[in-house]
């Protein structure tokens, strides 16, 4: 089994930073024009270009595969976020089947190693984090080789379009859960309804419940 969860807002405090060539720390945003100016922060989008000819999300492709190490500390996708679901999921899964949804990065295994950021799908976001759907991203589309086994996916309607086309290549079958009233429009998937009262961050509490089954069984 195959499980995607949606990125979070809120990062671990020690997560690290890519950086210019002058040091500064670069912050990930959706619409840097329009962020907050900080001492010692650049802000950029993820495929912007990083100076040295080639994208920041190129450059992180390179970090990833150096031989170096993590001069940076930058955290795994999987321990990026401070929400308690993502360490459950960690050590009930494994790794090599656990992926991240990121709106700033696209689809990334648990391990890869993904440095702080500030974009979402959620309208209710400050407007430079807001990520559009007409925004142009190279997202990341980093499958497994276990292309014939069941995915699921837990997280918000405004990051279902996103899953759908990223995974469209996927051999297996993909299960979305929703929680609208209104399926959500997932090309290809299966669509599978948790009843909540919760609203917000609903799928945490489905990925929850998912996991106490899969343990049962």
């Amino acid at each position: 089994m195959i499980v995607v969860i949606q990125c979070a807002a809120t990062k671990q405090p020690n997560a690290g930073h890519l950086r210019t060539d002058d040091g500064r720390r670069v912050m990930f945003v959706a619409q840097p024009a329009m962020a907050p100016p900080v001492t010692g922060v650049h802000y950029a989008r993820p495929d912007d270009l990083s100076g040295a000819g080639s994208s920041w999300r190129e450059k992180l492709m390179r970090y990833n595969t150096d031989p170096q190490g993590d001069p940076l500390g930058l955290l795994p996708a999987i321990s990026l976020y401070t929400h308690p679901t993502y360490r459950r999921l960690a050590e009930a899964i494994d790794p090599n089947r656990l992926f991240i949804l990121s709106a700033g990065w696209g689809l990334l295994p648990a391990s890869y190693l993904t440095p702080n950021y500030d974009i979402t799908f959620s309208p209710m976001a400050e407007p430079y984090k807001r990520r559009r759907p007409a925004d142009p991203y190279q997202d990341f589309a980093i499958l497994p080789d276990i292309a014939d086994e069941p995915m699921v996916f837990f997280g918000g309607k405004d990051y279902v379009p996103m899953f759908a086309s990223l995974t469209r290549t996927h051999r297996g079958p993909r299960t979305v859960f929703y929680n609208s009233q209104l399926p959500p429009n997932a090309s290809g998937c299966r669509l599978e309804r948790f009843a909540t009262t919760t609203r917000t961050n609903w799928h945490y509490e489905c990925a929850g419940g998912w996991l106490a089954q899969l343990r049962s069984c």
